[in-house]
């Protein structure tokens, strides 16, 4: 099966720029999307002609921020919105259960602004993983896909130097992606591509950057130890455009 995630930064733009096309091309089994900036009523019912058995939704509470989508081939048993992690109610997660496997798409918080957003976000880390620890304890498979707003080493952004005080960057959230595959989580990029680099998810809009490649690997497919044997492929889909991020995948036995 073929999961594939994108932060969309705003689905009604995406769709305005008929940037949706690629999906009827290369026809995913789940599609999750991150920061939506959308309500379900808001968001075109015609992004593309591929078919989903199912389609979630959970919006923010403020208009036009964040949000997450999942679309699915395969009928989940069970979604829910991991409120008691999300508790700013800012339609950050999905959490899909399906068989003994579970799929959260995240959009995890920025810690940009301030001291105290940082702090959240680290919150925000250490709660998801005590959740995930928490199934994974019940004998579930987990996977874990979408924008975790930090680039882990050094070979996942251009600038490593120059951003070593910028958050995404910073040693503590780098050091949560650490405690992350600690706990038997692997990130399955460099799983199958090792140690390559200049492979990015996101560019800034600035000073041209996504065509002189200058950006971060910030979104990420994590799977659980158990399933390493599942996973065949996780590839980054560069050429895809519409955002200022570019969709993630993998293609895993389920």
């Amino acid at each position: 099966m073929k999961l594939i995630s994108w932060n969309v930064n705003g689905i009604r733009a995406v769709a305005n720029k008929n940037a949706f096309a690629w999906v009827d091309e290369v026809c995913p089994d789940i599609l999750c999307l991150q920061e939506i900036k959308a309500e379900a009523e808001q968001i075109p019912t015609t992004l593309f002609a591929h078919s989903f058995t199912c389609k979630h939704v959970n919006s923010a509470s403020k208009k036009g921020y964040s949000g997450t989508m999942s679309f699915s081939t395969l009928p989940f048993e069970k979604t829910d919105t991991a409120w008691h992690i999300d508790h700013t109610h800012e339609g950050r997660i999905l959490e899909h259960h399906f068989g003994d496997v579970i799929l959260f798409n995240v959009y995890f918080p920025n810690g940009q602004q301030n001291e105290e957003r940082l702090g959240h976000k680290m919150k925000f880390y250490r709660d998801f993983l005590a959740h995930c620890q928490s199934l994974r304890a019940q004998g579930k498979g987990i996977i874990i896909c979408g924008d975790v707003n930090t680039a882990h080493r050094e070979i996942d952004l251009t600038h490593p130097k120059a951003n070593e005080d910028t958050s995404g960057f910073l040693p503590s959230e780098r050091a949560w992606i650490d405690s992350l595959l600690s706990h038997g989580y692997i990130d399955t990029f460099r799983h199958i591509h090792g140690e390559k680099t200049e492979c990015y998810s996101w560019w800034s809009y600035r000073a041209g950057a996504r065509a002189r490649n200058v950006g971060w690997r910030i979104d990420y497919f994590f799977i659980s130890k158990e399933l390493e044997h599942r996973l065949k492929d996780a590839f980054i889909l560069t050429h895809i455009e519409g955002s200022d991020h570019c969709p993630v995948g993998i293609d895993i036995e389920l």
